[in-house]
C-alpha cells in the first residue's frame, strides 16, 4: 500500500516518462508533482518505490524509470479513460468509419486492424471473425485397427480430415454405423451443441458410437479452429522508429518474428475474448508475448451480440494508455457495428 504522497509522485514520473522518454530525476518531480518536499524527502520516496519494484534507475542516469509493475499499478489504480463518442469521433477516427463497410466483413477487418495502427503509431491486430463451427457431414474410415480417418463437412463445403488414434481397435462395420448415427442425429449442429448434448446422452449411446462421437468433437474443434485462424497484423515497422526499441536489433527480430508466426498472437487474442471489455498486458504478463519491452491493449468485437473475435493495439510499455485504451474501445465498437445486422 503506497501513501497519496508516493503515489503522486509515482504517478508523475510515469507520466513524465511516457510523455519524454528520458529518466526522470528528483529535481523534475518536485516541480511536476506540485509537492512541497524537500529533494531529500523526494529521494527517498523514490528509494521506497525502487524497493518495491515499481521503478528503476538505469545505470546511465541519476533518473528513475518506471517498471512493468510500476506501469500495472499506474494503469489499474490512477489512469482514467473516458469513452469516445460515436457518434462524434474524432476526426481520424469518422475518416475511416465510411470504409467499414459491412457488405465486406474482410475489408472491414483490414480496414480495422490499419486504423488501430494510425492512430496508436504501433501495431493493429486483429482476428477475422470466427464462424459457427457446424458438422453438416461427418464419415469415419479404417486406416488399421488402432488409426481411423474423420472426415469432417462444413456446410460451405469447407473439408477437414484429422487422423484419430484410439484406444480400441474398429471394424469399418462399426465405423459406418457411427457414421450414420451420427449424420442422422447431429448433423447441422454446432461443435458446441453436439457437446452439450453428449454430456447428457454419452450414458445411453453405445460405447464405440460414444467413443467415436467425443473423438469427433475434439477432431472438429481443433479442425475448425486451425481452419479459422486468420490475425490480420497491420504497421509493424512502425516499431522500427520506437525510440526504445530501435538500438536493440535483437529484440526488434524476436518482435518482427511473433508477427510472422501468429500462432502466439492468437493465443493471446483469444483469451481477451473471453474478457469483457479492455484488457491491458503489460511487459510480457500475459506469458503468450513474453517481452518485457511490450504492452498489448485489446478488446473484443461482436456480431448481433455475440464475441466474434479480437482486435488491439501491440507497442512499447511506454506508451499513453489512456489514449490506447480509447483506440481500441472505439475501434472495437465500430467493428461490431459494422459487421452486424442493422
Amino acid at each position: 500500500m503506497l501513501d497519496d504522497r508516493a503515489k503522486t509522485l509515482l504517478k508523475t514520473l510515469v507520466e513524465r516518462y511516457i510523455a519524454d522518454g528520458q529518466p526522470v530525476g528528483s529535481r523534475t518531480l518536485s516541480k511536476a508533482s506540485g509537492l512541497e518536499l524537500s529533494p531529500a524527502t523526494i529521494r527517498n520516496v523514490m528509494a521506497d518505490l525502487e524497493e518495491l519494484g515499481l521503478i528503476a534507475s538505469p545505470h546511465t542516469s541519476a533518473g528513475r524509470v518506471p517498471t512493468a509493475r510500476g506501469y500495472r499499478l499506474f494503469v489499474d489504480t490512477m489512469l482514467t479513460a473516458r469513452p469516445l463518442d460515436l457518434n462524434q469521433p474524432p476526426p481520424e477516427v469518422a475518416c475511416v468509419r465510411d470504409q467499414l463497410q459491412p457488405d465486406q466483413p474482410q475489408r472491414v477487418i483490414a480496414n480495422a486492424a490499419q486504423l488501430l495502427s494510425n492512430l496508436s503509431q504501433f501495431v493493429g491486430v486483429i482476428t477475422a471473425p470466427r464462424k459457427p463451427s457446424v458438422f453438416h457431414h461427418i464419415e469415419f474410415l479404417r486406416l488399421s485397427d488402432r488409426r481411423v480417418l474423420v472426415i469432417l463437412v462444413a456446410p460451405d463445403g469447407d473439408v477437414q480430415n484429422r487422423v484419430l488414434f484410439t484406444e480400441h481397435p474398429y471394424s469399418q462395420a462399426q465405423l459406418v454405423e457411427a457414421t450414420n448415427y451420427i449424420n442422422t442425429h447431429f448433423a447441422g449442429l454446432t461443435i458446441e451443441e453436439v457437446r452439450n448434448r453428449l454430456q447428457t446422452e454419452v450414458e445411453a449411446l453405445r460405447g464405440e458410437i460414444a467413443d467415436l462421437m467425443q473423438a469427433a468433437v475434439q477432431a472438429g474443434t481443433e479442425a475448425m479452429a486451425s481452419s479459422q485462424e486468420q490475425v490480420v497484423v497491420s504497421g509493424e515497422r512502425n516499431l522500427l522508429t520506437v525510440q526504445d526499441f530501435s538500438s536493440d536489433l535483437e529484440s526488434l527480430r524476436k518482435l518482427f518474428d511473433l508477427f510472422e508466426q501468429k500462432t502466439q498472437l492468437m493465443r493471446l487474442l483469444d483469451v481477451s475474448s473471453r474478457a469483457e471489455g479492455v484488457r491491458i498486458y503489460i511487459g510480457g504478463e500475459s506469458q503468450v508475448v513474453p517481452y518485457e519491452e511490450l504492452s498489448v491493449v485489446s478488446a473484443p468485437y461482436e456480431v448481433n451480440g455475440q464475441v466474434v473475435g479480437t482486435l488491439g493495439v501491440i507497442g512499447p510499455t511506454r506508451m499513453a494508455y489512456d489514449r490506447m485504451i480509447q483506440i481500441v474501445d472505439i475501434t472495437s465498437r465500430l467493428v461490431s457495428n459494422a459487421l452486424s445486422q442493422k
